[in-house]
């Protein structure tokens, strides 16, 4: 498993010459000039997109670094201690380098959940929650009627999977978040807390948005929700995930990818397996947190602890799809975790070999049922446990990626410079899987046919084979 240090987690809203003035019936607005950070998962960075295209539409202007921006949004992330930490770090650093005339907006999950801490530790001029990205403009509005007032927007209820025309900042891939919030009730998890109960995005808004993403050139869509597959099961009373992904598949070119992110080993049917293996958009990928492999670990994360079931279902997917790359995470040192039940992990994970797999250190969320668990571990045993972990996971990637030495396949093109392409096979989701490497430099958004020349333990090396 690999972990981008934070700064590559950051995708920053693109830039645009044009300079439109916004007008209201009652009054004209000025044009301001935004900047937007992204921190945290990819639900953020599909709020982020969003929320640069209501500015535009409005009439304000993106640029491309904070210095030149009247207002800079820093979209946060506050689902464990590291990204609160990171989250703060940003913003302290954002208010030091500001000028007096620029404008700071914490928007997202640390703004919904801690915002009177925000505002006690950093000099900020607004907040913005996860639920109230949609009133951006609204905001922007108020910054400039009101300078020296309050203008938080922090709803309780709000549209947390609204649908805007956007323009992806990824290259040729883009994030399509098919639903927020989240009905499970694992006992270590505070999205609930800070987002609510899953709410589903109407079929038509999501084949809209892959649509337009598709004729702007992108060439992976990405679906990602809390749970993608429990999609629609609060619009029509069952999951419907099945039914979304024919849907695409009829609109989005055969050789274009889809992949699917966030899956709950619960709610994969063998109709969703029997789908993935027939459509040939949909990549022979599946992530699938598992969060632990001991029965009783997985009782106190009220989580599904039927390990045969699991185990099934595992042989399941590689039965149907006998390439398929499979990537799990796993939390370590969770309250009560013996050493037997951490081993009972470790064997687990060498009998399944998952091509990638996150490893999480235990932290204490606030207001979770974990947090009131006994016999929390001291961080000495969680970190031994979390190295351990790593290192019996490196030793399996780099046998499944050694596996694939010899292989011809297909690789989106992400990046090119200096003489060298950077890609990415249908194995590997962006920034948390692995990279194909070759020499050449070939087009963003080109697919190319490459033999596997060279293996480690997260990037593959790769030779272009004509066709």
């Amino acid at each position: 498993m690999r972990r981008l240090p934070p700064s590559q987690y950051k995708h920053e809203a693109d830039v645009e010459t044009r300079q439109p003035l916004f007008t209201s019936e009652r009054k004209e607005y000025q044009t301001m000039r935004f900047h937007i950070i992204t921190l945290g998962c990819p639900k953020n960075t599909v709020d982020s997109e969003m929320m640069a295209e209501l500015l535009r539409q409005a009439g304000h202007v993106p640029v491309d670094a904070p210095r030149q921006a009247d207002v800079i949004i820093v979209n946060t992330c506050a689902f464990i201690e590291p990204a609160r930490e990171e989250s703060y770090r940003t913003l302290k650093e954002l208010a030091e380098q500001k000028s007096p005339r620029q404008r700071l907006v914490v928007a997202g999950c640390l703004a919904q959940r801690y915002g009177e801490a925000v505002r006690q530790q950093v000099p900020v001029d607004a907040l913005i929650g996860a639920r109230s990205w949609p009133e951006i403009v609204q905001l922007f509005r108020c910054l400039e009627e009101q300078p020296t007032s309050s203008c938080d927007i922090l709803q309780e209820e709000g549209n947390l999977v609204a649908s805007v025309p956007r323009r992806a900042t990824m290259g040729a891939t883009a994030y399509i978040k098919i639903a927020d919030g989240c009905d499970a009730s694992c006992s270590f998890c505070a999205i609930p807390l800070i987002k609510g109960p899953q709410r589903s995005k109407p079929l038509a808004d999501i084949l809209r948005e892959a649509e337009e993403l598709t004729q702007a050139g992108v060439r992976e869509l990405i679906l990602i929700a809390q749970d993608t597959t429990s999609y629609g099961r609060d619009l029509e009373g069952s999951p419907q995930l099945v039914k979304l992904l024919r849907a695409l598949a009829e609109i989005i070119p055969q050789e274009n990818w889809l992949r699917l992110m966030y899956a709950y080993p619960q709610h994969v049917t063998p109709q969703l397996i029997e789908t993935m293996a027939q459509l040939p958009q949909v990549c022979h990928y599946l992530d699938l947190p598992l969060q632990h492999a001991h029965p009783d670990v997985l009782r106190r994360m009220r989580r599904p602890h039927d390990i045969e079931a699991t185990l099934q279902l595992l042989r399941a997917l590689r039965e149907a799809m006998p390439d398929i790359a499979l990537r799990s995470a796993f939390i370590v040192g969770f309250p009560g975790e013996t050493e037997a039940e951490f081993e009972a992990l470790l064997a687990f994970m060498q009998e399944i070999a998952f091509d990638h797999v996150g490893i999480f250190a235990y932290s204490v969320e606030e207001g979770t049922p974990a947090a009131e668990l006994p016999n929390h571990l001291p961080p000495e045993i969680i970190n031994e446990r979390y190295e351990r972990a790593m290192l019996v996971q490196q030793k399996i990637s780099l046998q499944r990626n050694q596996a694939q030495v010899g292989r011809t396949m297909r690789i989106l093109v992400d990046g090119a410079g200096q003489g060298i392409t950077i890609g990415r096979s249908y194995r590997d989701a962006p920034e948390i899987d692995g990279l194909v490497l070759l020499l050449g430099e070939y087009p963003v958004g080109e697919f190319l046919t490459v033999r596997i020349t060279q293996a480690q333990e997260y990037d593959l090396f790769a030779e272009r084979v004509e066709q």
